[in-house]
């Protein structure tokens, strides 16, 4: 995936012309049916865009960026019919979302017609929320994360600590990202800053460790809900005994622990590119009225 410009207007008229050749039922029929390669090319050069490839370097997928009123948005997600439902438009709007964010966004807008039942179901469930009717569409918006770049593994750990500085007793933190992403590394940085025993290990085959404060402060829960099947697993682990005196960290938390606590902070840690760069990216939403205002941030510097 890479970014678009004016020189690629053709290639993603083509893609967009391909997949909303599928809408050509709506009434009235879908604007992106009526633009051409020049028009296109105006949008990528205002805004730009993402273009999406396959391992064999064929693109398959596009999206544009655009701002109607002040508000950052995407406009024209499209792939190829072949492999449409099969996850790359969900790349797309993640690398959308990491990029507005990283810009200084802290929304993302995007409009979708009444008669798209399904669309609107799938924005939903990526997090996007319904804020207006503006008749044929409805106007929809997704917060956007903080995102840190944190270049090797230390300082990740480094990160951890100065989160350890905010962080008090019955804070909930969720990890999300893929194996071998950072999160023990970030957990282990976050006990390190609390003063906890250790050492701070991925509890995987035992599912959760108390460590105890070593200074008199704050005690970490350390869960991991790799191998927990739903909210029923997690629930039987009895983690709200322990949840108002410590410091609760839960990787693999993401779309599983959230009903442990109203007020908490997401934080997801993806690869930065190119594939196999030490650097990752963390992208983190604190959550809830206890992480109000500028508490809300992530604690970057010392």
């Amino acid at each position: 995936m890479r970014p678009a410009g004016p020189a690629d207007a053709a290639v993603v008229h083509e893609i967009t012309q391909a997949a909303f050749a599928g809408y050509g039922t709506l009434d009235p029929p879908s604007g992106a049916l009526r633009e051409t390669v020049e028009t296109v090319a105006a949008d990528l050069e205002r805004y730009g865009g993402l273009l999406a490839y396959d391992a064999a370097g064929h693109p398959v997928g596009a999206l544009r960026f655009a701002r109607f009123d002040g508000l950052f948005a995407v406009r024209r997600v499209a792939v190829v019919p072949a492999l449409q439902g099969r996850g790359v438009g969900q790349l797309l709007l993640q690398r959308a979302e990491v990029d507005a964010a990283a810009a200084g966004e802290s929304e993302l807008h995007l409009g979708v017609r009444h008669q798209l039942v399904d669309n609107i179901s799938y924005w939903k469930r990526r997090g996007y929320e319904q804020i207006a009717d503006r008749g044929r569409w409805l106007e929809l918006r997704k917060p956007l994360p903080e995102v840190v770049r944190v270049p090797t593994a230390q300082d990740m750990r480094s990160l951890g600590q100065r989160m350890a500085l905010v962080l008090r007793a019955g804070d909930v933190v969720l990890l999300t990202g893929e194996l071998g992403a950072g999160k023990t590394t970030l957990t282990q940085g976050i006990g390190a800053g609390l003063g906890v025993r250790g050492p701070v290990t991925s509890p995987t085959f035992v599912l959760a460790r108390v460590h105890p404060s070593l200074v008199g402060g704050v005690p970490l829960v350390h869960v991991d809900a790799y191998r927990l099947d739903g909210w029923e697993e997690l629930a039987d682990l009895d983690l709200e005994t322990s949840l108002d005196e410590a410091v609760t960290v839960v990787e693999w938390g993401g779309g599983l622990a959230e009903p442990l606590a109203e007020n908490r902070v997401e934080i997801e840690i993806r690869w930065t590119p190119p594939a196999g760069d030490e650097g990752r990216l963390v992208l983190w939403q604190a959550v809830g009225p206890r992480w109000s205002g500028q508490s809300s941030r992530c604690p970057t510097e010392d």
